[in-house]
């Protein structure tokens, strides 16, 4: 079965939260929660999105997106990075390296399933 969206989040009740309003959205969800198991997972699974995390275990959420970016194989990947309120500098690297998208945490779980929705380009024709 195709995965629709991973998540690369090392902190489990956030991890749970997202997993939670993403399958309650109607998207298929795999979870990894350390950055060298995001980019195996990417590579493996093939989903149509990654939900990332920053600060990540093993490799953080910007070297996971820096491999993305530089392989042909994922460098059209729609990527969403999560990134703790207040932290501009990431923002800042996150889109010089070229991701999709932000979701600040604390996050709404509607600003997350917006997110999720536009990047998967899902939200054509809604109000």
């Amino acid at each position: 079965m195709a995965i629709d969206i991973l998540i690369a989040e090392d902190e489990p009740s956030i991890l749970e939260s997202l997993d939670f309003i993403l399958r309650r959205a109607g998207w298929s969800i795999s979870a990894v929660s350390d950055g060298d198991a995001a980019l195996d997972a990417v590579r493996r699974l093939k989903p149509r999105m990654l939900v990332l995390d920053v600060m990540l275990p093993k490799r953080s959420g910007f070297d996971v997106l820096k491999q993305i970016r530089a392989s042909l194989e994922t460098a059209s990947l729609p990527v969403l990075i999560l990134t703790a309120k207040g932290q501009q500098q990431d923002r800042r690297i996150a889109e010089e390296l070229g991701a999709d998208g932000f979701v600040t945490k604390p996050y709404a779980n509607a600003d997350v399933v917006g997110a999720v929705r536009h990047l998967l380009g899902e939200d054509v024709g809604t109000p």
